[in-house]
């Protein structure tokens, strides 16, 4: 019996060691500190990786006045939206982004009516 409660003892005095482990790499974690992007800082260049002419890319240019992207995986549709608007000079009123099995994100971007896809896709050699 005695033998039973060292045991216990021993794997309290572990645990508490592990626990202790714990709070100090969540408290350097805490304090090490993220360079966040400026505006100065933002690359649309690394957010847009390359247009996409599938036959549904070009179909939604053509129908949608839709842009299809892949973009970089950690961009968000924040990102993705300002990156298109600088790069190509028109208006975004939305950004859906997909995720593939392959790792790949694919950002559908749709135009104001003001711009049309077909040309910037031409600009871009896609039609």
């Amino acid at each position: 019996m005695k033998n039973y409660s060292f045991k216990m003892a021993v794997n309290k005095k572990v645990k508490m060691k592990n626990v202790d482990q714990k709070k100090a790499a969540i408290a350097s974690k805490k304090e090490k500190e993220v360079p966040t992007a400026t505006a100065s800082d933002f690359d649309p260049y690394h957010i847009l990786k390359a247009p996409l002419s599938t036959e549904k890319a070009i179909r939604s240019i053509e129908f949608e006045n839709k842009l299809t992207f892949v973009v970089n995986p950690e961009a968000t549709k924040q990102e993705v939206k300002k990156a298109v608007e600088v790069l190509f000079n028109v208006k975004v009123l939305k950004v859906n982004v997909q995720n593939s099995f392959k790792g790949q994100k694919r950002a559908y971007v749709k135009l104001s009516s003001e711009h049309s896809a077909s040309d910037i896709s031409a600009d871009l050699g896609l039609i």
